[in-house]
């Protein structure tokens, strides 16, 4: 039996359409990974192609990861000389052998967001620019969509005309690129930027590698940016035998860069392009499945498709509507709770997936109330902690000492005393001369009224030589072990012997075990374990990256994060209009981002595979306000029939008056309380003839909030139910009065 028997035949298809630009439609879940690694294997086995030839190229370095591994296994023997990468790691890869061409040095460093920010403040004060009124971020942020559309400052500066901010924005643009060149390093954008710049640049640079990669193969198309797009075509040009793949319904990174019009303009492009659609979902139930083609329906901006699947129809959608955040995180941690005392799954199998970052909090709380593990995707980075940030530091002035940002931080770490006001002598006179912060300590006996700290500049400077004459015969983790040992770095934390330092000093001992892991990964893939490889890998790790399959916990991340994962159970809350969609997309009232918004919520959907629970709350805080929303006008846009309703949905929002009593409503109660005709309620026990819900729902109390029903005892007047909820434990009480709503 041939391994391609397994494939469905638009599956087939595709694998076999070798030549040529090739444009795959793949729906969520219809097996896109499964059909890239059996076109690897097709293209070697029977097409005769040598691996050195093909290319694959997706987002994450997971999704890389995943490929690569069903490539060695597939195709086994020759696999090692296939490129399966990310966009930046490959471009990394160029640039590390040609970036002298473009007057760089090849050893440059790599700069995360930190290291930007600093960067901004630096060039901001140079050029006496007002942060209050140009934002740091907000530079940042327009000199990154500039480079996604391939603007040099100059260009920005043409598009500008009378524009005075534009103006500023260009030369702040211009001055950032001259640091980032002085330091020797780039950003994450000059990444694809400069390597587009060095093909366009060097001719045999370019024919190299369009010789050496005949076949080219993209996934996740529909999030590339103009300058990835100019990239891969640059590259696909002399021979154009280019497979993309990709879901227009899955287009969310638009606030990234990504240009939906790469995948909906493809064949405008490349008008011989083949286009197969692969709509045959393997992922998730019939139910969860129809909701998200309804939902996606809705869109206009799209092409045409249908997803199918013949897996089992299961549940249908739960909807739960909650009076406020807190009830609304109860009630996911109490089904969580209760999936997995009654043994109907793991924790790792769920999920909960919101539109920001800032709704993690209330669901951290109850988790840790509830004792349930979880990992949020999204918090710190580990490499942008303190103590990592400040070793990191070391290592890169070792291997790049032109890095002015990672030798300020360190000048000083372990204290020195090289004061601010030498440190600035030493600066002014490296800018004068036109060299490194590094190059100018070398020399500081030049620098006018040193004075005595020269000897503790020359100390610094003797130690960081020792080091770098000793990197090409130490291994990352020995170097990285004589920095700890030399600097004192851990002993200072071990004098200190507080909670903090001890949690500094296993973040350490991470980092130490992060290189030997690196060292083993390069031994078994037969290549050199470099210092400039392994801050590599650093500098191009993700958040997603960080998760480990293995470990039993429940996953918190935003929906952008969720985009090529699965989870049996899925939770997605916060399902309010002003929320998702986002209230500024209602309000500007631009059908653009809200299909954006759509398409989110259509990934979110179909990430679930066996369970989807929808929530939102009547009322939620948001930034010190108490805000009333609708429910989310993507849960109305899902089939009734498809729905489980848990309890009513209420969309009215309470009127002003309502909520806050006035004098006049004061004095009504006044003059019926004070009237004659005024009883005393009388309180008396009706017994039900039977009750809504049952042992092992889960219900709502009034003053207690959620919990499981444990036992449900029939007495002559009433009944006694007794409930375990998450606030405030276990309670026993009679039905009439407890009035317990099942949700």
């Amino acid at each position: 039996m041939s391994i391609y028997d397994t494939l469905n035949p638009p599956q087939r298809e595709a694998v076999a359409q070798t030549e040529g630009p090739v444009l795959i439609l793949a729906g969520a879940g219809s097996g896109k990974t499964r059909v890239l690694t059996h076109r690897i294997a097709y293209l070697m086995e029977e097409m005769g192609v040598n691996p050195w030839n093909i290319l694959a190229i997706t987002f994450t370095n997971k999704a890389a990861q995943e490929m690569r591994e069903r490539v060695d296994k597939l195709v086994g023997f020759g696999s090692e000389s296939i490129w399966v990468s990310t966009f930046h790691s490959a471009c990394v890869r160029i640039l590390r052998r040609h970036i002298d061409n473009l007057g760089y040095d090849t050893n440059f460093t790599i700069y995360d967001t930190d290291d930007q920010k600093s960067l901004m403040k630096d060039v901001c004060r140079k050029l006496n620019i007002d942060t209050k009124v140009y934002k740091e971020r907000s530079l940042l942020a327009q000199i990154s969509h500039a480079k996604d559309e391939l603007l040099t400052p100059d260009d920005m500066e043409m598009k500008a005309a009378g524009d005075y901010n534009m103006k500023k924005v260009a030369s702040v643009y211009r001055e950032y690129q001259a640091a980032l060149r002085k330091n020797n390093a780039l950003d994450f954008d000059d990444l694809i930027v400069k390597t587009v710049e060095l093909f366009q640049n060097c001719g045999a640079v370019l024919e190299y590698y369009q010789e050496r990669f005949k076949y080219i193969m993209v996934d996740e198309y529909q999030d590339t940016n103009t300058a990835q797009f100019k990239f891969i075509s640059l590259l696909a040009q002399k021979y154009e035998n280019l497979c993309v793949v990709g879901d227009d319904d899955q287009s969310i990174y638009k606030f990234r860069g990504a240009n939906i019009g790469n995948i909906l303009g493809f064949e405008r492009v490349f008008p011989d392009a083949k286009v197969i659609r692969l709509e045959q979902n393997y992922r998730s139930t019939k139910n969860i499945l129809n909701a998200a083609n309804q939902v996606i329906a809705n869109n206009t901006e799209r092409k045409a498709k249908t997803l199918w699947t013949e897996n089992e129809e299961g549940s249908k959608v739960h909807f739960r509507q909650f009076f406020n955040a807190y009830e609304e995180a109860e009630y996911v941690a109490g089904e969580i709770g209760r999936m997995k005392r009654e043994g109907m799954g793991s924790y790792r199998d769920c999920a909960i997936l919101y539109r920001t970052n800032a709704q993690s909090r209330i669901f951290e709380e109850k988790f840790i109330a509830a004792n349930i593990p979880y990992k949020l995707v999204g918090g710190v980075n580990f490499y942008a902690r303190k103590e990592i940030k400040d070793l990191l530091c070391y290592l890169k002035t070792i291997d790049n000492a032109r890095d002015d940002l990672a030798v300020q931080r360190i000048i000083n770490v372990p204290k020195r005393g090289i004061g601010a006001t030498t440190l600035g002598r030493v600066q002014d006179y490296a800018d004068n001369m036109g060299i490194s912060l590094y190059e100018a300590l070398r020399v500081a006996e030049e620098v006018p009224s040193i004075g005595r700290s020269l000897s503790k500049i020359d100390g610094f400077v003797t130690f960081i030589q020792s080091l770098k004459s000793k990197a090409d015969v130490l291994s990352v983790e020995e170097l990285l072990q004589e920095v700890i040992d030399d600097t004192g770095y851990v002993a200072e934390l071990e004098a200190e012997d507080t909670e903090e330092s001890r949690a500094r000093i296993e973040n350490i001992d991470e980092l130490i075990s992060k290189t030997a892991a690196y060292q083993e990964a390069m031994e078994e893939q037969n290549q050199p374990a470099t210092l400039s490889g392994f801050l590599e890998e650093v500098a191009l790790v993700a958040d997603i990256d960080t998760v480990d399959p293995d470990q039993d916990y429940v996953l918190l991340m935003t929906l952008h994060s969720a985009k090529g994962l699965e989870f049996p159970k899925v939770f997605m809350v916060g399902m309010e209009d002003g929320i998702f969609p986002s209230h500024m997309t209602i309000s500007y009232g631009d059908d653009g981002e809200l299909e954006e918004e759509r398409r989110l919520c259509y990934v979110g959907i179909t990430r679930a595979m066996k369970d989807l629970t929808l929530t939102c709350a009547q009322q939620r805080m948001i930034r010190g306000e108490t805000q009333y929303n609708k429910v989310s006008r993507f849960v109305r846009e899902i089939p009734r029939e498809l729905v489980d309703l848990g309890h009513t949905i209420q969309e009215k929002k309470p009127k002003a008056e309502d909520l806050i009593p006035t004098p006049t409503k004061y004095s009504k109660m006044k003059e019926i309380l004070q009237s004659r005709n005024y009883k005393p309620r009388e309180f008396k026990v009706t017994k039900s003839g039977s009750l809504d819900y049952e042992v092992g729902d889960t219900v709502r109390h009034i003053k207690f909030g959620v919990g499981i029903v444990k036992e449900i005892v029939e007495g002559g007047r009433d009944y006694e139910v007794t409930v375990e909820f998450d606030k405030v434990g276990v309670k026993k009480m009679f039905a009439s009065f407890a009035k317990l709503k099942k949700i």
